[in-house]
């Protein structure tokens, strides 16, 4: 269908789109937000801008990664959704010389390359196929644009529809392949339950709803099938079968704040994801506190005697120590989800310790 074709079915519609077309257009666009100058640091602030143990951790994993693979000639790191090129340029400089000099960045974006990003850095609209090494995800999938249902009157979930101003209605109920990944991964109430069923969980199906994760299974399993060998990892905001948020997650980010997602171009917009539907057969999923602590970030104080016997040290450690809690604190980046997927490679992570908590 022609964008002229398009077009008009859209005015058609009165100006109503799905969530998909609609985010699709709102983040990537001529005018969307992530074609904005200042780019999403100007908006949010991720693991990466948090501080730059994040990129040493990866750097760590990178090298666990090499290690697992031989050592190879040549070893990729693919920094998906990479922004303004943060997380790849920190973990370049982080590696130990021996393997930098084997290392090759490549940031995917679809945004245009920031003048200041280190030449070395190939910059690509797509990942690259056939390569060795790790592909990391820092909160990419959360921005694939995904449709979204609601359950009407009559306990029918049908597809939500949308204005650029955020006015939202209701359309055709949800069929096809939406319907099967719902059914399997997202269950809506179908019907009205007779009354000797109803429970204070779904007395009240009308409102509750889901957000349609097809499009980022597959954008995932696409990434990981341009890994030859090594590993791919994916981080963000996570949810899981057990614990589905009634009426979803969507949400916008404009200027550090959370607002309505209005699809203009305004703002960020952003939905949870469906990690546990994403992974592939061998994927581990864990938090984000458990995989930085076995990549050796923690909140640990520096011991006392160190201010004495080296002050500088000691502050620097310590404000080490404020990055690390933040980056694994219990309600904040810590209960981010990692899907860690190996590609003909043992996982370099290991399991959680005992006690700990495994799930995203």
């Amino acid at each position: 269908m022609g964008q002229a074709v398009r077009q008009d079915a859209h005015e058609a519609a009165g100006g109503r789109r799905g969530w998909r077309q609609a985010a699709e257009e709102a983040l990537y666009g001529p005018r969307g937000f992530y074609r904005r100058p200042e780019g999403p640091a100007g908006h949010f602030r991720t693991s990466v801008h948090a501080s730059p143990l994040f990129a040493g951790a990866v750097a760590g994993l990178l090298c666990r990664v090499d290690e697992a693979l031989g050592r190879p000639a040549e070893l990729a790191f693919v920094d998906m959704g990479a922004g303004r090129g943060e997380l790849v340029t920190g973990v370049l400089k982080a590696l130990p010389a021996e393997v930098g000099s084997r290392a090759r960045g490549y940031a995917v974006e679809r945004a245009d390359r920031p003048a200041a990003v280190d030449h070395r850095i190939e910059w690509l609209a797509e990942p690259p196929a056939g390569v060795t090494g790790l592909l990391f995800a820092n909160e990419w999938l959360d921005n694939v644009p995904l449709d979204v249902a609601e359950v009407d009157a009559d306990g029918v979930p049908r597809m939500v529809l949308v204005r650029e101003d955020g006015t939202e209605s209701l359309g055709e109920p949800v069929s096809g392949a939406e319907a099967e990944w719902l059914a399997r991964w997202w269950p809506l109430p179908g019907h009205r339950l007779p009354e000797e069923l109803r429970t204070p969980e779904n007395q009240h199906p009308e409102g509750l709803r889901a957000e349609i994760g097809l499009p980022r299974d597959a954008a995932w399993a696409s990434a990981v099938a341009t890994l030859d060998r090594g590993l791919a990892v994916a981080v963000d905001y996570a949810h899981r079968a057990d614990a589905r948020p009634p009426f979803g997650t969507l949400t916008g980010f404009r200027e550090g704040r959370e607002t309505a997602p209005v699809p203009d171009g305004s703002c960020d917009i952003t939905a949870h994801v469906a990690l546990d539907a994403c992974a592939l057969p061998g994927a581990r999923l864990l938090t984000q506190r458990d995989a930085l602590h076995a990549l050796g970030v923690s909140g640990g104080r520096p011991p006392l005697s160190l201010a004495s016997t080296d002050p500088t040290a000691y502050v620097r450690a310590l404000a080490g120590a404020a990055e690390g809690t933040e980056l694994t604190a219990p309600g904040g980046l810590g209960d981010f989800g990692w899907l860690v997927q190996p590609v003909g490679i043992p996982n370099p992570l290991p399991d959680p310790l005992p006690g700990e908590n495994s799930r995203p």
